[in-house]
């Protein structure tokens, strides 16, 4: 039950920000969380803040995808438990594309590696790190 758990944080991420539910999106985060999505930015010349706290987190993403469709899918995900700990790896492809028009677009394939923690009968992310291994597109129209 554990591993489906600490695989389903990672869903909710994704589907949080596919169905712009912020609810969904925060419970995917520990209250101290940082999401660092500098590797990834780093690859097509972007800059990317790391985000420290769910609050914050929360608020930067939805406020850098207030005219984004997304969609998120999670793939290969390897799961390592330790107690109330645990890491994740997963590859995640992210379509963006710019609400009323879909013309512009960055479809990207990005690696990522989560620490997690137990809380309660849920599994959060403490420290998400997000890599580009390849994207199309131009995602400096959505993340700078």
């Amino acid at each position: 039950m554990d591993w489906i758990e600490i695989v389903d944080a990672l869903y909710r991420f994704g589907r949080g920000q596919d169905m712009r539910d912020k609810e969904l999106f925060a419970s995917a985060f520990a209250t101290d969380a940082t999401l660092d999505f500098q590797p990834a930015a780093a690859k097509w010349g972007g800059v990317s803040p790391l985000m420290t706290g769910r609050d914050t987190i929360v608020d930067t993403i939805f406020t850098v995808l207030s005219d984004v469709d997304t969609t998120h899918v999670v793939t290969n995900p390897r799961v390592r438990i330790d107690g109330d700990t645990a890491q994740l790896t997963a590859i995640v492809e992210a379509q963006h594309l710019r609400s009323g028009d879909h013309s512009v677009y960055a479809l990207l394939k990005n690696h990522y590696e989560v620490e997690l923690v137990r809380d309660g009968s849920r599994w959060v992310a403490r420290r998400i790190v997000i890599d580009n291994a390849w994207y199309q597109g131009t995602p400096t129209a959505f993340f700078g």
